[in-house]
Formats: structure tokens, C-alpha cells, sequence
């Protein structure tokens, strides 16, 4: 198992976000999760191209970007352009999953298919050959410092035993009130990726919370 801190910019301070991105990274960030929502897939707005292309320029961190939009294959290329090493869409805006998927994994990066809390596990498995990893979404997508669902880390052991059964190693990844409180339970679930937002960059101080999440997801890998 190869763990993986995902700093989400969510809750970063976008006026200053270069020094968040480099705070993360002294920290040891091994992505930036950078979440794109268009106001009509889930409530909010959030940032687009340009501030990726930025993002990209300031940072060597691979950009872990996830596409909350609908009709997310009308925007790959120009994600791709801006600087992103991987893509995920959501399963339920996507009716041709497996073009989408296919048309990231052209473009020579990570391709993604994310699920939320209510969509079953089952929704992944015609397109689990396809997949570089899997997002579970912890809580609705849409803002952050929003409670975490406790269902959600028995939905990670079930994506995993799914993926396993499928002969797919493809990790998964947790997004949605991830904190050093519960990182250790969804590590032990399955969850190799973790992506954190207000528990980094609202705790003050985002090089340490960095640290302390994963000194908190390994401690799980070394107690097994």
C-alpha cells in the first residue's frame, strides 16, 4: 500500500494560494486535490483553468483534479492542458462513462470514476477495467467542513473488495471530512489516498496538519 496525502485547495486561502500550496508541500503533500464545481452539478462554484494553470506553475506536486460538473467530457482537454496528472468524473453525471474514461486515459494521465454517498459501489464495477483509481465521496460534494457519513468507510471496504475481485489494484481514494481522527480506520478499509481540506488548511497551520495526517494514516499501516 502506497499512502498518499491529497491536500484539497477547497479551504485554502485563495488570495494567498501559492504560500498554502507551498506550505502543503513542505509538509509533504503527495497531490493537490483541486475540486471544480460549476453551480450546477453541486450548489457551489469554484475555481476553473485558469487557477490550475497557476496552481501547476508554482507547484512539482502531481494536481489531483475532480470534475463536479455535469457533462464533464466537454472539459478533459483543456483540464489536461492547465496541469492535471488526474481526472475524475462522477458517476452520475456521466452517461457515457466509459468514452469519458477512455478519452482521459488518452490524454496520457490518471483517469477516475467518483461516487457519492448514495450511489452504490455496483455503479463502478462495468467500467473497473478502465479505472486508475476510485473516489468515495465522504460527504455530499459541494462545500467543505461538512461532517464526515460514517457509512462511508464500509463503502470504502466494499469498492476495495470489488476492485480486488475484479483484479484491479486501482487505490481509492477518501474525500469529505477527512481528519488525523478517523484517517487510521480508513486506511485500514482501504483507502490509500486521502484528501483532506479544512482539517489542513483551517487548522492554522497547513505544513504541520500535513504532517500529523500522514504520520496518522501510517501509524495504521504499521500496527497491522
Amino acid at each position: 500500500m502506497t499512502l498518499r496525502i491529497a491536500p484539497s485547495i477547497i479551504a485554502a486561502d485563495l488570495g494567498h494560494l501559492a504560500r498554502d500550496v507551498a506550505a502543503v508541500e513542505r509538509g509533504g503533500a503527495d497531490l493537490i486535490h483541486v475540486d471544480v464545481m460549476d453551480g450546477r452539478f453541486v450548489p457551489n462554484v469554484s475555481i476553473g483553468v485558469p487557477v490550475i494553470e497557476a496552481i501547476h506553475a508554482v507547484t512539482s506536486v502531481p494536481l489531483d483534479v475532480h470534475l463536479m460538473v455535469l457533462e464533464p467530457e466537454r472539459h478533459l482537454l483543456a483540464f489536461h492542458a492547465a496541469g492535471a496528472s488526474m481526472i475524475s468524473v462522477h458517476v452520475e453525471v456521466s452517461p457515457h462513462l466509459h468514452r469519458t474514461l477512455g478519452t482521459i486515459k488518452d490524454l496520457g494521465i490518471k483517469a477516475g470514476a467518483v461516487l457519492n454517498p448514495g450511489t452504490s459501489v455496483s455503479a463502478v464495477e462495468s467500467v473497473a477495467h478502465l479505472l486508475d483509481y476510485v473516489v468515495v465521496m465522504s460527504v455530499n460534494p459541494g462545500s467543505s467542513s461538512q461532517p464526515f457519513i460514517p457509512e462511508s468507510t464500509g463503502k470504502v471496504s466494499a469498492v476495495r473488495s470489488l476492485l480486488d475481485r475484479l483484479g484491479n489494484p486501482a487505490p481509492i481514494e477518501i474525500d469529505g471530512g477527512v481528519s488525523p481522527a478517523n484517517a487510521a480506520d480508513l486506511v485500514a478499509a482501504g483507502a490509500e489516498i486521502l484528501v483532506a481540506a479544512s482539517a489542513i488548511f483551517k487548522s492554522g497551520d497547513p505544513e504541520s496538519a500535513t504532517r500529523t495526517l500522514h504520520d496518522a494514516a501510517v501509524a495504521s499501516v504499521e500496527s497491522r
